[in-house]
């Protein structure tokens, strides 16, 4: 079911809903019955975790290798041990100034 966000036109109090498509717009402030409009709002959406893409799709070399009669293709780009340990200290040290 999707989130709504709504916002009061006479007391600015912004409240979240989750509806069903078929259900009616909510039409008052639950603070001070005032009339309220719905809001547009990015959706949260976030991916956690390592390797969600690669796991969704299967590997380019993996119907040439069995037509092949079995070489096996390397697909992934080979990376040196020290930029791999630069590149995530960089993305820890991004969230914790985020934070």
């Amino acid at each position: 079911m999707p989130l709504y966000e709504y916002q009061c036109k006479k007391c600015h109090h912004r409240f979240e809903r989750i509806q069903k498509f078929s259900d009616p717009h909510v039409k008052k402030c639950p603070e001070c019955g005032g009339p309220v409009e719905q809001v547009l709002s990015a959706p949260a959406v976030q991916f956690k975790g390592s390797g969600w893409y690669v796991t969704d799709y299967a590997k380019k070399g993996a119907a040439a290798s069995s037509s092949d009669g079995g070489a096996k293709k390397d697909d992934k780009p080979k990376t040196d041990a020290k930029s791999e340990d630069k590149s995530k200290a960089e993305t820890s040290k991004k969230k914790a100034e985020k934070k």
